[in-house]
């Protein structure tokens, strides 16, 4: 009896010594398995996952080729569009050629030649260029207008422009500032050279003369130089060449240079204070 008493205490003892390394086991079983399935999980996230980029991805790209395709009608709007932008372009440049155009002479106007003239100036500053600008106003515009009537006055600008064009060169730039008064802008050349044209202008347009109702008639120019520089301004060189016209007006009002003889309907037109 105390064998199987003592038997049996030695068996529990041994069950209480066991049952601490089975519980210490089953952790390690059952973490095992917690960490396949996680494996498991993350690997079939991963998959799943990449195949739900790849899925993005191609949406993407069909998204995007078909924001890159144009319909046909779009085609044909664009077409479209570009030929009215390309109408109102050119319309454009020839309202802003007319707007700095003289109509009757077909030269620059006031606008258009104080425009040249700027763009000149910066050039001459740019590249240390040299150039002049010459101021000539018709002498006796207004008795021919009053006398003969505009049309008369009209034909003698269109022969004074003429005879300027053929003493410059094409590069250089002709305008009309207002009614009878013109400028030059010449490019490369000396003062002396400059004064030179400026006579030479005077004496061109001296020499043109004019039939109107059987009597002849001349015109005639004064002109005033300024010498342009890097350090021009624009507004300052032409109140400079205006103010030398007026001196050169002056001048040849004293000595009576640059009127014609002219014994014919001219001549009476002076004479009886139509003409000075």
């Amino acid at each position: 009896m105390k064998k199987k008493t003592t038997a049996a205490a030695s068996g529990a003892a041994k069950r209480r010594k066991g049952a601490p390394a089975a519980r210490k086991s089953a952790p390690g079983r059952t973490g095992t398995k917690r960490t396949g399935t996680k494996r498991a999980g993350t690997q079939a996230a991963g998959t799943k996952g990449t195949g739900t980029k790849g899925a993005g991805a191609k949406a993407a790209g069909a998204k995007a080729s078909t924001r890159g395709a144009v319909a046909p009608s779009d085609k044909s709007t664009i077409r479209r569009l570009r030929a009215q932008l390309a109408r109102a372009q050119a319309r454009i440049e020839e309202l802003q050629a007319s707007s700095e155009t003289d109509f009757l002479l077909d030269i620059l106007n006031r606008r258009g030649f104080e425009r040249e003239l700027i763009r000149s100036l910066s050039f001459i500053k740019r590249y240390q260029a040299s150039g002049a600008l010459i101021v000539l106003d018709v002498d006796r515009l207004k008795p021919i207008n009053d006398a003969f009537g505009h049309a008369a006055g009209d034909e003698v600008l269109k022969a004074i422009v003429a005879a300027i064009s053929d003493q410059v060169r094409a590069s250089d730039v002709i305008g009309r500032l207002g009614g009878d008064e013109f400028a030059v802008l010449l490019w490369n050349l000396s003062e002396i050279d400059a004064r030179a044209k400026a006579a030479a202008l005077e004496e061109a347009i001296d020499r043109l003369t004019f039939v109107f109702r059987g009597s002849r008639v001349s015109a005639g120019a004064s002109a005033g130089v300024a010498i342009l520089t890097a350090h021009s301004d624009a507004d300052r060189v032409l109140d400079e060449a205006d103010r030398a016209m007026y001196v050169r007006k002056a001048q040849r009002r004293h000595d009576s240079q640059g009127i014609p003889e002219d014994p014919g309907g001219y001549s009476a037109l002076r004479s009886s204070g139509t003409l000075p």
